[in-house]
């Protein structure tokens, strides 16, 4: 992380080790721009667009309709349409975020996120498929909310450091573990209430979440094929510097090369964009704490500019 929050989330997409930043100005951004669109097309007669819309992007739990329209696994994990709904789900994402941030890096905590979102949609859409209660609900049963996501990472923070504490309004110090086992006892009584798919999904992105961690303790990264993809669309809208060659008559007097001396302990005194981009990137996927001495320094160094 590079300054303070609102410093972050306006640099969202301009720095590379900020998913958890990211992900709050992709959801952020979404809910307003839809906000904005619903309110236009009510008030202008359309209405009936924007729910054709919102059916469009949002998780359906019957087979057939989502494989007509599959991008829903993706999409609808970051829609929302409650003003508290946002709120709670970007502030849990936040705080927890924070601490898997520090300890995996900002690459893991984005694969947590997509993980959780695709486990609890096919979590909702298998039960509401094999249980007899929503059998006469699945044909327009539809989901939306960042929440199975936003669980996986509460679940993943509270499975790698249980007992780091959160100042509770009222309550004090209490244990992250405790938090994230208290929210899935909830989620699983509510399982078969009126929210039944949206706590579903949460179970879903709950056992993603301590799953995640547990393979990633075995050497096992079972994120890795969301971060090439991930590292793809980085690439698609990345600049590439441009590279200014010029040509320079030499003359007699410099027909011999120039060597540049390296100060003592054998390390150049000035970083590269090449080197602190490395470091910027092993921040990333490894956390701050995990840099060398050296690194540390040259980061330091080139952040003093």
């Amino acid at each position: 992380m590079y300054g303070g929050f609102w410093y972050n989330l306006k640099n969202a997409f301009t720095h590379t080790n900020n998913g958890l930043y990211k992900l709050l100005a992709i959801n952020l951004i979404v809910y307003l721009g839809l906000m904005v669109l619903r309110v236009f097309l009510t008030l202008g007669g359309a209405g009936e667009f924007y729910r054709a819309l919102m059916t469009y992007l949002m998780m359906p739990a019957s087979i057939s309709y989502f494989l007509s329209q599959p991008w829903t696994l993706f999409t609808y994990m970051f829609l929302h349409e409650g003003f508290f709904h946002i709120l709670f789900n970007m502030l849990f994402l936040y705080w927890f975020g924070l601490l898997l941030n520090d300890f995996l890096g900002s690459r893991k905590l984005v694969n947590l996120y997509i993980l959780g979102g695709i486990a609890g949609g096919l979590l909702y859409m298998v039960i509401y498929n094999i249980a007899p209660y929503f059998s006469e609900r699945i044909g327009g049963a539809l989901m939306l909310g960042a929440s199975a996501g936003v669980y996986a990472v509460v679940v993943a923070a509270a499975t790698l450091r249980p007992d780091t504490e959160f100042r509770l309004i009222l309550l004090g110090p209490v244990k992250i573990k405790y938090i994230a086992i208290f929210y899935v006892l909830v989620a699983f009584a509510n399982s078969a209430g009126s929210n039944a798919g949206g706590e579903l999904a949460h179970l879903g992105g709950a056992a993603l979440g301590y799953f995640y961690i547990l393979q990633l303790g075995k050497g096992r990264d079972i994120g890795m094929p969301i971060q090439m993809v991930g590292r793809f669309v980085e690439n698609l809208f990345t600049k590439k510097p441009k590279v200014k060659v010029t040509y320079r008559r030499s003359s007699p007097s410099a027909s011999q090369p120039k060597t540049r001396t390296k100060p003592a302990g054998g390390s150049s005194s000035e970083s590269t964009q090449e080197e602190i981009d490395k470091i910027l990137d092993k921040i990333a996927e490894k956390g701050y704490d995990n840099l060398t001495k050296e690194e540390k320094r040259k980061l330091f160094d080139f952040s003093n500019k």
